[in-house]
């Protein structure tokens, strides 16, 4: 990390990554697609809990999960191992608090926050079934994840991913059989999926502590020599809690987004939210590359080879950037190509063609963005990730509810927004990479 080729290293501690969120795209994908034999409603009810679900993903294994990583990574590039084993133990009590909070907020309050997205009658009662069992349970996700985060900090791509790869592929016939009643199991319904994801994550969460336990990590697990300090858990919060608020924002465009749609009816939303699911998913497939970017960052970092820093950053950042801009122009030219997994139903399938041809070509520009938000994780300075976040909520839901209300351009206007909140994010992030926690 320190001395390596950029492309082959970045490659190198990417390819694990990749293919693990390749299976957990596999994952979503699935889901959405055993909860459209449901029906309409059903799957209207999965859109209403997805912002909340991934909210939950990308907290747990890129934003506090990105903090945790660049602590460790921090400390081992500085060539302080106890300080890296007292960030992965103050991490595992980070997680266990936000498993808990994660809980109260939407298990507790569910019902209130699915019914102000516009959810109502049995789409309502879907979401709030699917929230109950899947946040009763998410200490599996905030366990695994924050593991993996500990191992990624080390340079320790393969075994993490191994084990997320590996329960990721009974995640999907377990969602299916949970979900639609398959050999003599319960037919879950919609909280199919939800029970299937707190099962694979337990197991991985065993399954990665394994190296960790058998010492075959260049880290161990133990009670901090000095007790829990405020110090060291700023110097994880300091990233992860930032980078926290940086999710609320980006899910909080899409929950005001979701409830503008949502005045048009359970088939608006439906075919808004199958749309903006792969958005979501471009998060994930760029945290392939951007973990790799986080430990490397911040190896350099701590090793006070601050240009290098720089020069890795922007060679992840173009990567994943070329490779979601292809993604971006596909679904802008054929966006069938994705919907017909999810819904034939006509007015659901218009709904995500307009958000597809609006906001596809802008995919390029998310994909670069976020990337060199994951290598900011790194640099442990996530000022300019979360401004710039909060400009693209300003756009994307602030001018949406203008386009929308008050200059009456219809969904168009709304998507085009969100589609001018991407590329002012992506602007400002760029920029980021000038300013002194890259020089010094």
């Amino acid at each position: 990390m320190l001395t390596g080729p950029l492309v082959p290293t970045i490659l190198n501690l990417a390819a694990p990554n990749v293919l693990n969120v390749a299976i957990q795209s596999l994952v979503l994908i699935a889901d959405g697609w055993f909860v459209g034999h449901l029906g309409t409603v059903e799957l209207a009810a999965l859109a209403l809990v997805f912002p909340a679900q991934t909210t939950l993903q990308m907290m747990s294994a890129g934003a506090m999960g990105g903090g945790v990583s660049s602590a460790v990574a921090r400390a081992l590039g500085s060539g302080d191992r106890a300080k890296a084993e007292e960030a992965a133990a103050h991490a595992l009590a980070i997680a266990a608090a936000m498993a808990v909070l994660f809980a109260v907020v939407f298990v507790g309050f569910g019902r209130l926050l699915f019914g102000a997205l516009g959810g109502s009658g049995a789409a309502l009662e879907g979401a709030v079934a699917f929230s109950t069992v899947l946040f009763l349970g998410c200490g599996a996700h905030w366990l695994a994840n924050t593991l993996a985060s500990i191992l990624r900090g080390t340079g320790d791509m393969r075994s993490p991913g191994t084990a997320l790869i590996a329960t990721a592929v009974l995640q999907i016939p377990l969602s299916g059989a949970l979900t639609l009643g398959w050999i003599g199991l319960p037919k879950l319904g919609v909280a199919g999926p939800a029970a299937a994801a707190v099962i694979s994550y337990g197991v991985a969460a065993l399954w990665i502590l394994q190296p960790i336990l058998a010492g075959r990590s260049a880290i161990r697990l133990r009670w901090p020599a000095r007790g829990f300090r405020w110090s060291a858990f700023a110097d994880i919060l300091k990233v992860g809690a930032t980078s926290c608020v940086v999710v609320v924002l980006i899910n909080a465009a899409v929950l005001v987004v979701t409830g503008l749609i949502g005045r048009a009816g359970d088939a608006a939303i439906a075919g808004y939210g199958v749309g903006s699911r792969l958005e979501y998913l471009l998060s994930p497939l760029t945290f392939g590359v951007g973990a790799a970017l986080t430990a490397m960052v911040g190896t350099n970092k701590g090793a006070r080879q601050f240009g290098r820093a720089r020069r890795v950053a922007w060679t992840g950042a173009l990567m994943a950037g070329a490779f979601t801009a292809a993604i971006g122009l596909v679904v802008a030219i054929w966006p069938d190509l994705w919907l017909d997994l999810f819904t034939r139903d006509p007015a659901a399938l218009e709904a995500g063609r307009i958000y597809f041809r609006i906001v596809g070509p802008t995919y390029g520009f998310f994909g670069l963005a976020m990337a060199l938000n994951f290598a900011a994780m790194g640099a442990g300075d996530m000022i300019w990730p979360a401004a710039a976040t909060a400009a693209r909520f300003a756009v994307a839901a602030g001018g949406g509810l203008l386009a929308l209300d008050w200059l009456g351009w219809g969904v168009g206007g709304l998507y085009g927004c969100v589609a001018a909140g991407i590329v002012t994010y992506c602007l400002m992030l760029v920029f980021s990479l000038t300013r002194p926690a890259w020089r010094r």
